[in-house]
Formats: structure tokens, sequence, C-alpha cells
């Protein structure tokens, strides 16, 4: 089958935005880098790509659809135009392009291509699970052209991973490939990529890691290493070595304006995908770690407000799952959390990844800080289900609205949580605090977001019920000196997220 007839397997693809300038070319000598010597490429990749090319493989992945016969419009019974309609549909049928249902069409078939690696000679297969998706017939394509039926172990839509598993012929051992360690590498060290670009075969390219660490907001797990070695269309699944032969990432994804290369590639890091496939190959399934808190980030500003030293770090708890681990083991709401299980939680994207790669049931160490204060809880990891949802923290003590009482502060106008000012605004019964009825447009609160109608629940970490409450605290926030002051804002629905805003 011609390459051009043939889907290549779905590949994430990101449009960049053109270039509104020229690029001008800057050489620099090496007498303007003292101490550094410009290091050349490898002479040859010829010995590396021949090591390994064999345990690269190409993946076909087809699914069958039944197509489904066209049925006649639905007439009323004697209608004059049935006759006409059913002879309409007869005829389409008659030619080919559709037909009555009584005239059945042919199953549909689609195609994907994409790539893979071997990890066990014993058939152990490791590919994207983008590539395979709910492929019915799944066929590994050795370098020499045997073609092996496999069959799914597991999958992961979450970092895009899919096991495979072939039989292997027993006079035809099937060679393998090792995972190395992804985090030895470093921006500026050699790669290549071997995959199945365009469904041409099996090709290798060259380039060097980029960067590591990149979020390109694909999932919750995302801790891609980039790449500049050129990966394409029907790359995806496939291997990306490093010079000693092994597998230190996945190519999974691109960005680009043409759907082709332009040197931005991106692949997981076998640092994430290791467990994975390891779970994958043990349970068919992954069973990640779960807490039970709902994070964001910590600019800082927030930072500033909390009284952190040395600015923004950490993920800061604005939700506690009445029911998760966290809850059971003391965490609350506003604490920063700085390390989870002896790693360094530097900000909160760090966190999920951190906890989904521990052990369901492990007793592991939490560092925060609560107001100012570091402590170290320790919490039995519980396993997240597909339909985990952290909640909102548990209702404050009811407050006795001050509705009759108007306030302004930080750009805002203040009221009482009254029955009213409920039913303006559609919020919640379960929702405590003191309303907000009006945002200044100039004001830093509207850059936050702030807007009417929301709520704010606490005030440099203390509730509030009322608009006196809130003067009070922004008042004694200023008094200790602070630049910012952090609010728990909570919207209509009672889903609640931390906001510092400037004093100054």
């Amino acid at each position: 089958m011609a390459a051009s007839s043939r889907r290549n397997s779905a590949f994430a693809r990101r449009r960049l935005p053109a270039l509104a300038g020229a690029l001008l070319a800057l050489s620099v000598g090496t007498a303007s880098l003292p101490g550094v010597a410009l290091a050349k490429g490898p002479e040859s990749l010829a010995d590396l790509a021949d090591q390994v090319t064999d345990a690269v493989v190409n993946i076909s992945a087809s699914t069958t659809v039944e197509a489904r016969g066209r049925t006649l419009p639905q007439l009323p019974q004697g209608t004059p135009f049935e006759d006409l309609f059913e002879e309409f549909f007869n005829r389409r049928g008659q030619g080919g392009g559709g037909g009555a249902e009584s005239q059945p069409r042919a199953p549909r078939r689609s195609n994907s291509l994409g790539s893979g690696f071997i990890i066990d000679s014993s058939g152990i297969v490791v590919t994207n699970n983008h590539v395979i998706g709910d492929a019915n017939d799944i066929q590994v394509i050795l370098h020499d052209g045997r073609k092996l039926k496999a069959e799914i172990i597991g999958k992961d839509s979450k970092i895009d991973l899919a096991v495979l598993r072939v039989k292997p012929d027993p006079d035809r051992p099937l060679k393998s490939v090792p995972l190395g360690d992804s985090e030895k590498m470093r921006p500026g060290d050699w790669v290549i990529a071997i995959g199945n670009p365009f469904g041409l075969g099996g090709s290798v390219s060259a380039g060097i890691v980029s960067a590591r660490g990149r979020n390109i907001e694909s999932g919750p797990y995302d801790n891609y290493i980039q790449t500049d070695a050129a990966i394409n269309k029907g790359n995806s699944g496939g291997p990306l070595f490093n010079m000693n032969g092994e597998v230190i990432g996945i190519n999974t994804a691109i960005l680009s304006p043409t759907g082709g290369s332009v040197g931005i590639g991106f692949a997981v890091p076998t640092a994430t995908a290791g467990p994975v496939i390891d779970q994958l190959r043990q349970f068919g399934e992954v069973r990640r770690g779960w807490l039970g808190v709902r994070i964001q980030n910590v600019d800082d500003t927030t930072a500033e407000a909390l009284g952190l030293k040395g600015g923004g770090r950490g993920a800061l708890i604005a939700g506690v799952d009445d029911k998760g681990p966290a809850r059971t083991a003391g965490l609350e709401v506003g604490d920063v959390i700085t390390k989870f299980n002896g790693v360094d939680v530097k900000s909160s994207s760090d966190l999920p990844r951190i906890v989904a790669s521990t052990p369901v049931g492990k007793v592991v160490d939490v560092t925060t800080i609560r107001k100012g204060q570091e402590q170290t809880k320790q919490v039995t990891l519980g396993r997240l289900e597909d339909g985990d949802k952290p909640q909102q923290q548990a209702a404050l003590s009811k407050p006795q609205p001050d509705a009759d009482v108007t306030r302004q502060a930080l750009g805002l106008n203040l009221s009482g949580l009254s029955d009213e000012g409920r039913k303006r605004f559609g919020v919640k019964d379960s929702v405590k605090g003191v309303l907000v009825t009006r945002v200044d447009p100039n004001s830093n609160a509207a850059d936050k977001r702030i807007q009417p109608g929301d709520v704010i629940v606490e005030v440099g970490q203390e509730a509030v019920t009322s608009p006196t409450d809130v003067t009070r605290r922004i008042d004694q926030i200023k008094k200790d000196g602070r630049k910012s002051a952090l609010l728990l804002v909570a919207n209509k629905d009672g889903e609640v997220r931390f906001v510092a805003l400037s004093l100054e």
C-alpha cells in the first residue's frame, strides 16, 4: 500500500506563531569563550545504529468498524412521497453510494502506522498509546520484514504509553534494548531517534537534548525531554537513544507549524515511563499514588504573602479531599508542600508526577510550611482512581452575616453574605465568607480575575465572616510589614483558590 494512501498514527502537533523578523546568523570565535572548547559531533553514528536497529519495530494498527446500512427517512404511512424516497435510496444503493438498509455496506477499515521497540527478547514491545488506539488488529513489523501479531498487555493514556506482547520464533530470537537513566541526560548530549516516519520504514536521525522537564500541557504528568533530532509522523512510540545504545525517551510529540519536523520534538523520559511500563507488565494497568489535595503554584507575590523565604516554590494546597489520605494525615488548606518522600517540590507541577510514581500504600514524609513554620507529616498514600476529584475544604463555622455593612478594600466592594446576596449571584448555601459585589476594573484584584459573586473565605489564612473582618485583617497584615495579602477565594459553586493581592 502506498505511503500516501495510509493514515499515519495521530501525532501531537502545535502551531507556532510566525516569526516577525529575519533571523541573523552570528558567529562566535573561540577567543570570546575562554576555557570553552567547541565540541565536534560524533564522526559517525553507524556503529550505534547497527547495534540497536534490530530492536526497533514498526507498528501497524488496524481498526475494523462495522458499517451500518442507511435507513429510510421516517415518513407517515401512506404518504405520496413514500415510493419516491424508497426508489431514490434503492438507486443509490445499486450505484454503490450508500443504499437502503436491505443492502448492507462493507465494514470500514482504518490503519495507523507508528514505531516501537523491544525491551525484552521474550517479546515485550513498547510504543505510544495513541499509535494503537482502539485497534483490534496489531502487527509488529521487525527490521528484517517479519510480521508478528501482537496483543495488548496494558496501556496508559495519561503519559501515552502501551505495552504489547508478540510470540517470537524460537529459531530466530528477538533483539532487545535496555532502558537507560534519563536523569543523567543534559542539554547538549547527543541522541539518535529511530522510527518509521511517514511510513517509510526504519530511519535514523540524530541531534541533541535541547532541554529537560518540558511541560507542554498535554497531561498532568508532563516532564518531556526536548530534542532537535528529526521526529515526524510515524515516529510516535519510537526510541530516543543515548550514545551507549540505551533508550532514554519514547518519542511522542512535536511542535510544528507544518506537521513535519522543525527541530522541536518531545520524548517521554524513561524516569517517567519506566515505572509505568513495569506496572503495565505486572498488573496490566497503572496503579498511581493518591494524596487527595487540590493544589496551585506559588508565585513570588503569594510567597511574600505567606512569609516564605526564598521566593515562590512548592505546591500550595487549595483544597483537601474529605476522604483522602491528606485529610487523615492532618494536611490543611494553606499548607505549602515543599518536599514529598524526600524529593524537593520546586513547583506545583512537580507534585502530581512525584505522587503518582510513589507506590500505593506506602508511608511517606511530607514536608510543609504552615504559617511560616516547617513541619513534617506522615501520609499513607491511597490509590488514584479515574473518578477521584479533590473536594473543597470542609465548610467553616456558620458566620453571622454583616449584611448592612458594605466596605471597600483592595479594589473590592464587600458585603455580608445574606440570602439576598446568595440569590442575586447564585451562591450555594454551603459557601461561607464575605461576598464581593463589585471589582474596580483598574485594580490588582481585577488582574487576578476576582469578580462579583466571588466569596472571600480567608484573609491571611484566617477565616472572615464580615467585611469588617476583611479590613481588620488587611490592616493587621500591613502593620506586620507585609507587602501583599493572601486571600482564599471561592466561586459561587464553592471551588476555592488562593489569590495574593498587593497592598502597595
